[in-house]
């Protein structure tokens, strides 16, 4: 985690160097984020994060030689790892689907605004969920639709929550809710770092790889309903 007197360093990882170009320009320009490392596919973005230790990285999904989801695990065994947010289109929301199933931090269309972008970011450093919220419920309705998978870990998912404690099962309603940390600490009225104590218990005790597939679970066991 990044601390507070450091810029939030990130690395941009798309083939395409117009949008490279412009994201640097819009982080250019906020204060306490720094563009440390660029990469133009899955493999040069993984060297790059290795050599430059981002905070954040923002992986576009469809690369060539090495596409995004092909990145996502990589760059999340990296020690430090950083937190992969998926730059995406509109429409592209099975790939957005596989990779937060393989635990990227979430995602964010291409066509959002410089303050999303910035906000984006930041919010990921926090250890925050970034889900864009144009297809955020589209993506999160396929995920749960997925029969198989939902059939067969339904009771899985009831042991997972079942081991939270009362004030942790309140945190994850509001994970499922989409709220950040510091939502989510003016809500119970406890500290930030008390809440990003009790969200690194749920992700352990309920074996999510990320704050969306806790909120995943939220909803598939009707908690955050």
């Amino acid at each position: 985690m990044t601390r507070p007197t450091e810029p939030i360093r990130v690395l941009l990882a798309d083939d395409e160097a117009m949008i490279r170009h412009g994201v640097r320009l819009i982080l250019r320009h906020a204060e306490g984020i720094d563009v440390v490392a660029e990469a133009a596919d899955g493999h040069a973005a993984v060297a790059e994060a290795a050599a430059h230790h981002p905070d954040v990285a923002l992986v576009d999904i469809r690369m060539p030689v090495c596409d995004g989801l092909a990145a996502i695990a990589p760059l999340l065994a990296l020690d430090p790892a950083p937190r992969v947010v998926m730059l995406t289109t509109f429409g592209d929301d099975d790939n957005v689907v596989r990779a937060l199933r393989a635990g990227a931090a979430g995602f964010l269309l291409k066509d959002e605004g410089p303050q999303e972008l910035i906000s984006a970011v930041r919010a990921a450093a926090a250890g925050d969920a970034v889900l864009s919220p144009g297809v955020t419920g589209t993506v999160i309705s396929r995920m749960l639709r997925s029969g198989t998978e939902q059939d067969s870990r339904g009771a899985l998912a009831d042991e997972r929550i079942a081991r939270l404690t009362g004030r942790e099962r309140e945190v994850l309603v509001m994970l499922g809710r989409g709220l950040s940390n510091q939502d989510i600490a003016g809500r119970l009225g406890i500290g930030i770092g008390t809440v990003k104590t009790h969200v690194g218990a749920i992700l352990d005790k309920t074996g999510s790889a990320s704050r969306v597939q806790a909120a995943l679970l939220a909803h598939r066991t009707g908690l955050a309903t």
